[in-house]
């Protein structure tokens, strides 16, 4: 049996350059932490707490996100929303996230190794 080690450590790495994506289309509306880890993961990209904090700590320190604490609940909660500068660069990543999807997946239907495959099938048909 195959080990599913590279695969893994792959796919980790492929979702690493959605996340930033991700966190940004969300945030239109304000939005706490764990509220946000369980709208990413019903959405398909799982996030754990403990690498979302730091990624939006950092996206506020580069003026793309702004919070504010909400005190009057039970528990204080830490409330994240995109900025003005936010959405100008979610934008730009969104058209180039776009553009890379349309370019990979072209790349992937012209892959010899594709063809190989469908040769292959076709032999064995």
């Amino acid at each position: 049996m195959e080990s599913k080690e590279p695969l893994s450590g792959l796919l980790l790495e492929l979702r690493r350059g959605t996340v930033v994506l991700s966190v940004l289309s969300q945030l239109g509306q304000p939005m706490y932490g764990y509220h946000l880890v369980r709208i990413l993961s019903e959405g398909g990209v799982p996030i754990e707490a403990n690498t979302l904090y730091p990624l939006l700590r950092r996206l506020e320190s580069q003026g793309l996100l702004q919070s504010v604490w909400e005190t009057g609940g039970a528990k204080p909660r830490k409330y994240y929303v995109i900025t003005k500068e936010g959405r100008a660069v979610y934008g730009e990543l969104r058209a180039h996230w776009a553009e890379l999807v349309q370019r990979v997946n072209a790349l992937l239907e012209s892959a010899p190794a594709e063809k190989k495959k469908e040769e292959i099938d076709d032999a064995n048909a």
